[in-house]
């Protein structure tokens, strides 16, 4: 099942919000002191492109270099990947069958905002 709703959030929107953090993570890497923002935002691109199946984690040895990276990004990068991320939402839950994709969106907007100290890995 996870496939198949991969494969139509792919089409949907999953491919644009890709190409959203691969810009933002070619931005990022222009610089060399914002480097591991735009490692963070390729991650994340991948993520955005097949996210079913997978599950966002908080790191146990993520510091205060994190948080401070983070409102970085939050006040760069985060907050209109997020803002795309809630629009996509709200386009997909105005129907049934876009519900469950609608939802995984809004799930994406935590890590879209605070990326730094998360982990993706395998659902269980």
């Amino acid at each position: 099942m996870s496939t198949v709703l991969n494969i139509v959030w792919l089409v949907l929107c999953g491919f644009w919000m890709a190409v959203g953090y691969a810009v933002a993570g070619v931005v990022c890497c222009l610089l060399v002191v914002t480097i591991p923002f735009g490692i963070a935002s390729f991650r994340i691109a991948g993520y955005a492109l097949w996210p079913f199946g997978r599950d966002v984690v908080t790191r146990s040895d993520a510091g205060a270099p994190s948080a401070v990276g983070n409102v970085v990004w939050l006040v760069v990068a985060g907050w209109w990947l997020a803002l795309g991320h809630a629009f996509s939402g709200i386009a997909m839950c105005l129907t049934i069958i876009g519900i469950p994709l609608g939802i995984a969106s809004f799930k994406m907007i935590p890590v879209s905002l605070l990326p730094l100290g998360r982990e993706i890995v395998p659902a269980r």
